[in-house]
């Protein structure tokens, strides 16, 4: 099986329907290791007459992917790729450069073969360079890169509505879920999953992709 690559495409829309023009960035080497973060807040309360506090629920802030990234271009990873301030402009340009034409940065999608795929904004692009031309020029970087994940403002109300056959829901798919499944864990009930391929428009409903977005529409149920 061919080595398959860490591939960053930008977006222009909170719905990641318009890829920017150019190419995606697809990295020279994989990271060696990914860190997703997933964290829940609390307000500490102090009940009456108790020596501890209690924590009650705040918010589930937005899961954060980071990981480091090598750009070799010595030559030796990849012949075609020698230009390090290129390779890094390219990189600055779909996930850092202000894009006017939206007014802000670009959305970006993160994909790692067909388990990892994160839908996201930039938190931090650091850069540190590693090795030199005996003029000084950079020959390699490490850049350390960290995401938010991002989920437009009304697919977010979709998703954080109460589970009800008579609203919509956005899930996310899990590597190895079928839509049966994933209708039982919305609805309770297995036999729901034809609506959704319809829906979505899937037409391989058995074959989901872990990472997959889907939107279960308000069900109809049979008379």
């Amino acid at each position: 099986m061919a080595l398959e690559y860490m591939k960053i495409t930008g977006y222009k829309d909170e719905n990641f329907t318009q890829v920017v023009s150019g190419d995606p960035y697809n990295l020279m080497i994989n990271p060696e290791s990914i860190k997703w973060s997933r964290t829940i807040e609390y307000n500490e309360q102090q009940p009456i007459d108790t020596s501890s506090t209690s924590q009650k629920y705040k918010s589930t802030p937005s899961d954060s992917l980071s990981f480091d990234i090598i750009i070799d271009c010595t030559g030796v990873v990849d012949n075609k790729r020698t230009d390090l301030t290129k390779e890094i402009q390219n990189l600055e340009d779909i996930v850092y450069t202000y894009n006017g034409d939206i007014h802000r940065p670009n959305f970006v999608k993160i994909q790692w073969g067909s388990d990892l795929v994160f839908y996201s904004v930039l938190k931090s692009f650091d850069t540190t360079y590693t090795l030199f031309k005996p003029d000084g020029s950079p020959l390699r970087a490490k850049i350390s890169l960290s995401f938010g994940k991002y989920i437009s403002p009304d697919k977010r109300t979709k998703e954080d509505s109460e589970s009800s056959p008579d609203i919509s829901h956005l899930v996310e798919v899990v590597q190895g879920e079928s839509l049966p499944q994933l209708s039982t864990k919305v609805w309770n009930s297995p036999y729901y999953y034809i609506q959704v391929a319809k829906y979505n428009d899937l037409n391989k409903f058995r074959q989901l992709k872990g990472g997959q977005q889907l939107l279960f529409p308000p069900i109809i149920k049979p008379i």
